[in-house]
């Protein structure tokens, strides 16, 4: 089993910082934004690929980019990052009313993770439990997606919140506004492993990568 290495604390720059917002003052924030996904939304018309999937791929791409979003901590409680995180992920079930969460390992392949994550979510599609695949490993983060609303804000409420380390991302459906599709994206963030700056690239990469979805058919 993959465990997450153990950050040198003695040139951990956000030492301070973890400690303080981990132990002293624990708190979490949320931010809500809307990405312009023009191309990417447009793109994926022309495709056969499936929408929330490569949504998926793309948060999780970003992610794994920086440490701050795969914090973890070790068995003595001690800071650490995991080498890579895997999307977890939710599938609506419309005939039940209810939803599967279910995770595919990330692959920075599109295409390749595309086919994995396919296959994940049509299985999942008429699951009649809550973890079809069993329990969820350690090293997943969750995304879940509202298409049937928008929103401008969302704020998850979680006991115990300030022991998740890994961020959480919630989809809304798309708006359309003076000829741009804009998808609101609410991202939570645990304040020991990301401040506002790292959030905010976290955005900016994200909104990036959709604005040249050429991989979206690669």
């Amino acid at each position: 089993m993959t465990r997450p290495d153990a950050i040198d604390l003695a040139t951990w720059n956000r030492r301070e910082a973890f400690e303080h917002y981990r132990r002293s003052v624990p708190c979490t924030y949320a931010i809500t934004v809307e990405l312009d996904v023009t191309a990417f939304a447009a793109a994926l018309a022309r495709s056969s690929r499936k929408t929330y999937v490569a949504q998926i791929w793309a948060i999780a791409t970003v992610v794994n980019r920086h440490r701050e979003f795969r914090m973890a901590e070790t068995a003595d409680g001690e800071p650490a990052v995991w080498p890579v995180v895997h999307p977890a992920f939710t599938v609506f079930n419309a005939e039940r009313e209810t939803f599967a969460a279910v995770w595919t390992p990330y692959e920075p392949d599109f295409a390749r993770f595309h086919e994995a994550a396919a296959e994940v979510l049509a299985d999942a599609a008429s699951a009649t439990s809550m973890f079809p695949q069993g329990e969820l490993p350690a090293d997943v983060f969750d995304i879940s997606s509202l298409p049937w609303t928008s929103f401008t804000g969302f704020t998850l409420a979680i006991d115990g919140g300030t022991n998740h380390l890994l961020p959480i991302f919630t989809l809304g459906r798309y708006v359309e506004r003076d000829g741009r599709t804009l998808l609101p994206l609410a991202v939570q963030i645990h304040h020991a492993a990301a401040d506002g700056f790292h959030t905010s690239r976290l955005v900016r990469e994200l909104e990036e990568l959709v604005a040249d979805p050429r991989w979206v058919d690669a």
